[in-house]
């Protein structure tokens, strides 16, 4: 090779390395798409805190050593499915999908990016998974068990409130899972010996006549359910304690809104076990491989302002198993 030509071509390789490092550099950070249920950051504030809590603690650096694409479908179906296809065709390297609407959206959009699913209540009833032990193909995560939690709800209801007898089961029947976990709820009502209605809510300007129904039919406590009333949680609170209703639910971070108890899951920690399974997966795992994981550890939050102001005393005996109080 002519010197001029060489030197040509060193010098033409000499600007293009540092592109091709950068380049390189950006291909090796994984990509994580996370699919939310709610409208926006600030109405996912707590859980997106601790899932971006939980990968600082395992070393990774956002904007550096991963990258976090956050989507918020607004609990509409559509806005899923097509978020889902968006994080596919952007080919993120991991997709966590929040909830089972989310799981189901992502599992329709791609067989082969992997999927870690957080806050689904039956992910093989759901198709999501062949076994719980062998999830098979690209899907893996967490099991909520939500259904089987009825009776217990009920059990610590009206342990803190032993004249309940009527109960209103209060979610938004778009959601197919909280339709579901409310037909558990009627069964284990039924067991019980309590009566129960369900009040659907579609939209957050609902949330005030539904409450004014339930007090004007004299129910004598509300179930709340569902991503939308989690959504909604400070309105939901604010309305059950301005008619005198009160409510129970299955996540703790709800109760100091206004809610008199919760029991459930602690969603937090479910949140720095999804990111544990990315972990997994990105230094290899294969997801079909990874066995979904059952809560082992269920979280009793009894908010005593609001028995206060509902004129409620809440047993020493129920107040000694509690795992979070709000004074």
């Amino acid at each position: 090779m002519e010197r001029r030509a060489f030197v040509t071509l060193v010098v033409s390789m000499a600007a293009v390395w540092p592109f091709a490092s950068r380049a390189q550099s950006r291909k090796t950070v994984p990509r994580v798409g996370v699919l939310w249920h709610a409208a926006d950051a600030e109405e996912e504030e707590v859980y997106l805190g601790a899932l971006t809590e939980a990968f600082r603690d395992l070393g990774y650096i956002e904007g550096k050593t991963i990258e976090l694409e956050h989507r918020f479908p607004a609990e509409r179906p559509e806005r899923f499915r097509a978020l889902a296809k968006g994080l596919v065709e952007s080919k993120v390297d991991v997709i966590v999908a929040v909830t089972g609407l989310g799981a189901k959206a992502a599992k329709q959009a791609t067989s082969t990016i992997p999927i870690v699913i957080v806050l689904d209540p039956d992910p093989v009833g759901n198709g999501l998974a062949e076994s719980l032990a062998r999830p098979g193909a690209n899907v893996t995560g967490l099991s909520l068990m939500t259904g089987d939690l009825s009776g217990k709800r009920f059990s610590l209801f009206r342990e803190a409130i032993p004249k309940l007898a009527r109960v209103a089961l209060v979610f938004d029947p778009r959601d197919p899972f909280s339709r579901v976990s409310g037909e558990a709820y009627e069964r284990a009502a039924k067991s019980a010996g309590l009566s129960t209605r369900i009040f659907e809510v579609t939209t957050a300007d609902e949330i005030e006549q539904t409450f004014s129904a339930i007090a004007r039919d004299g129910f004598d406590g509300a179930c709340i359910m569902g991503p939308t009333m989690y959504n909604e949680r400070i309105r939901v609170g604010a309305s059950a304690l301005a008619h005198k209703i009160p409510s129970i639910t299955g996540s703790a971070e709800q109760t100091p809104h206004g809610m008199l108890l919760s029991y459930g899951p602690d969603f937090l920690d479910y949140f720095r076990q999804a990111v544990g399974y990315v972990d997994r997966i990105l230094k290899g795992a294969k997801p079909g491989d990874l066995p979904i994981e059952q809560p082992t550890r269920f979280k009793l939050a009894i908010n005593l302002k609001t028995a206060r102001a509902l004129g409620i005393s809440i047993p020493p005996s129920l107040l000694a198993t509690a795992d979070e109080v709000i004074e």
